[in-house]
């Protein structure tokens, strides 16, 4: 699978913002979004099961984002609204087979970060 990660950039605290991760290839697997901020480890946010549409969050981000996929596409989303200064990160999309882990090295398929700065 390959994935292509986009959508970050610049807005002030409060506002929202959208990313896009685009896949090619297999289709049986979980998308996950993760992030890291400058000087710390990458960590979960969400992630998506592709053929049920389950779907998971970390506790810091439950209410604020939505993670999305549209299968015709081959698309994920991450809807991120109500953004804070600590949502400041690079963005990464990564899949797996199977279901949704929020373990970094159960991931072994990673796009390209997108950078997401969140102004307070």
């Amino acid at each position: 699978v390959q994935l292509q990660a986009s959508g970050g950039g610049l807005v002030q605290a409060g506002e929202s913002l959208s990313l896009s991760c685009a896949a090619a290839g297999r289709t049986n697997y979980a998308i996950s979004w993760f992030r890291q901020a400058p000087g710390e480890q990458r960590e979960f946010v969400a992630g998506i099961t592709w053929n049920w549409g389950t779907t998971v969050y970390t506790n810091s981000v439950k209410g604020r984002f939505t993670i999305s996929r549209d299968k015709a596409k081959r698309m994920v989303y991450l809807q991120m609204n109500r953004l804070k200064a600590e949502d400041t990160a690079v963005y990464y999309c990564a899949t797996r087979s199977g279901d949704i882990s929020e373990k970094i090295r159960e991931y072994n398929n990673w796009g390209q970060g997108t950078q997401v700065t969140v102004s307070s």
